[in-house]
């Protein structure tokens, strides 16, 4: 990407975002480097209240997705997206987030403009959650705890028994940095792994990769499906109905990656027949779940509401990850994380 000298970069931002990164902004340009001039800020409130207002890149903070959902939009969400199409002279624009699926960063891209995400910034919570997940399902904790609630001793005998998670087989789709964080955590509870991707799995880790396209057959050996992939025209619908009914009866599934990777109707039929043993799903085919879904009164389910990657860590990450990419960009070298 060209550099920019020639005049200060103006850069979209909602408020908060512009006190956060005041501080760290200063500090770099306060260096005396020719590749990092003045940042002026412009406010998404200025950017709508101003026509044809030109800004050269945006930093989309944590704040603008806000409670929204792709499917349903918080005020401040709708109001940074309009501003984001209207603006004149967008280059560039860097998102909090890991996944870029939202059809705002689609219809960026096809204007031409540039937009790298945040992947690597929360992965190991994604892939703590997803643990925490599996081992609440496994040691039957949703059951305890309603037995907590209603005051009832139910030390877990005379019904199913927790699982032994030992010698048990995990089918880990998708090999990114949350799969990767994963992986060794899954090893160490002493589980086999078997991971979907055309990565050679880290050195040390005991661990079997397979194609995308052989997921059906290897399906059959999975104790846990866990889905850690990018929602993309190949994954999406992924686990459907003939792959849930390949899984051996009493497997469960984790789903950290993208609700549409799965045919919901499916899910919620092999849960109901018990072919399927239990689920954690922190995301939905459609957000936020429907009041009506069956999902939420399924006593095999552990729901959460899209919340497996946040932490009080994330902010501090994400602004290292943009600042380091700003840095690349006033210098002309190639951008990290690009979406495509």
């Amino acid at each position: 990407m060209t550099p920019v000298h020639a005049r200060p970069l103006r850069l979209l931002v909602t408020d908060a975002a512009r006190e956060s990164l005041h501080a760290p902004l200063q500090a770099l340009t306060g260096q005396g480097s020719q590749d990092l001039p003045h940042v002026e800020f412009v406010s998404y409130r200025q950017a709508l209240a101003q026509p044809g207002c030109a800004v050269d890149a945006a930093f989309v903070s944590r704040d603008v997705t806000d409670l929204s959902t792709k499917q349903q939009l918080t005020a401040i969400t709708r109001d940074c997206y309009q501003a984001l199409q209207q603006v004149q002279g967008l280059r560039w624009v860097h998102i909090h987030s890991a996944g870029a699926d939202r059809p705002i960063w689609q219809a960026l891209r096809q204007r031409g403009v540039v937009v790298t995400n945040s992947s690597g910034a929360n992965a190991h919570v994604v892939a703590h959650s997803a643990l925490a997940g599996l081992l609440s399902l496994a040691r039957c904790l949703p059951a305890l705890r309603e037995a907590q609630r209603g005051h009832r001793w139910a030390p877990l005998m005379g019904g199913p028994l927790p699982r032994d998670l030992l010698g048990q087989t995990a089918l880990l789709v998708g090999y990114g940095p949350i799969g990767k964080a994963l992986a060794p955590l899954l090893g160490l509870l002493g589980m086999k792994l078997i991971i979907v991707t055309t990565q050679t799995p880290a050195p040390g880790l005991q661990a079997r990769s397979i194609a995308l396209q052989d997921l059906n057959a290897a399906a059959p050996q999975a104790d846990w499906l866990i889905l850690a992939c990018p929602l993309t025209a190949q994954t999406r619908g992924l686990v459907d109905a003939p792959l849930l009914a390949a899984l051996p009866a009493g497997a469960g599934l984790i789903n950290v990656a993208r609700g549409e990777v799965v045919v919901e109707s499916a899910l919620v039929a092999a849960l109901g027949s018990g072919r399927l043993a239990c689920a954690f799903l922190d995301v939905h085919e459609h957000e936020p779940l429907a009041a009506d879904s069956p999902l939420w009164d399924m006593d095999q389910v552990l729901l959460t509401p899209h919340c497996a990657g946040h932490a009080d860590g994330n902010e501090a990450r994400v602004q290292a990850l943009f600042l380091d990419n700003l840095k690349r960009w006033y210098s002309g070298q190639p951008l990290l994380n690009i979406t495509v």
